[in-house]
């Protein structure tokens, strides 16, 4: 893992869309990402633009929710195109402001059915190349691993428990091999987690700030 990492910590440009830095914030369901970006994005509001999870946006906008291995992979491709789309909208109308993602090009491939290389595989792209978007990752472990329910007052979240747990494994093994992961554990406290990732958003725009300068 380290040798990955050193391999993309060379490939990685410097800013992945020139003039962005992108944050994603991830984890299984019930991990409070939600929740998070919305709240850091209120703290940073002068230096911080959201970019709303976009599967949340699909499916309470209309889009189905389906099953079927071939329907699901119609769903995630669509995801796909549409997270990247978004996020050219934001910078676009927040020029200079950072991107706070609720979720990456990459999560797709933790619901992608059978191996999440055949989603890269599928949309003309590799893990390097996806991981290589985005500057930092802050990952919220899902509630589920300590046996808590991830139920919400979100329409679109329909996962079990065991199947949260699942999604937020297969998430971590892929979003850990960016150089710039930061790991937010489950624990007894929602306000001590969520404070935890304050802290580590509040260290990456210290380092932007003062890389900028």
């Amino acid at each position: 893992a380290s040798s990955r990492c050193a391999t993309l910590r060379t490939a990685m440009p410097a800013s992945p869309s020139e003039h962005t830095l992108r944050i994603v914030l991830t984890g299984g369901p019930g991990g409070g990402k939600t929740t998070a970006a919305d709240l850091l994005r209120r703290e940073f509001s002068d230096r911080v633009a959201l970019v709303p999870e976009t599967a949340t946006m699909l499916f309470t906008g209309g889009f189905p929710r389906v099953a079927e291995p071939e329907a699901v992979r119609a769903t995630q491709t669509a995801i796909y195109h549409v997270q990247r789309h978004l996020e050219e909208v934001q910078a676009a109308r927040f020029p200079g402001q950072i991107l706070l993602c609720d979720r990456g090009t990459v999560d797709g491939a933790a619901y992608w059915p059978g191996e999440p290389a055949g989603f890269f595989e599928a949309l003309g792209t590799t893990l390097e190349d996806e991981l290589a978007r985005y500057h930092h990752v802050i990952f919220f472990e899902t509630a589920a691993v300590g046996g808590h329910s991830i139920a919400s007052g979100n329409p679109a979240r329909i996962e079990s428990e065991a199947a949260a747990v699942a999604l937020d494994k297969g998430l971590r093994t892929l979003w850990q091999q960016h150089p710039r992961f930061h790991f937010v554990p489950h624990g007894p406290s929602f306000l001590a987690k969520i404070t935890t990732g304050l802290h580590t958003l509040t260290e990456i725009l210290a380092g932007a700030r003062n890389h900028h300068d």
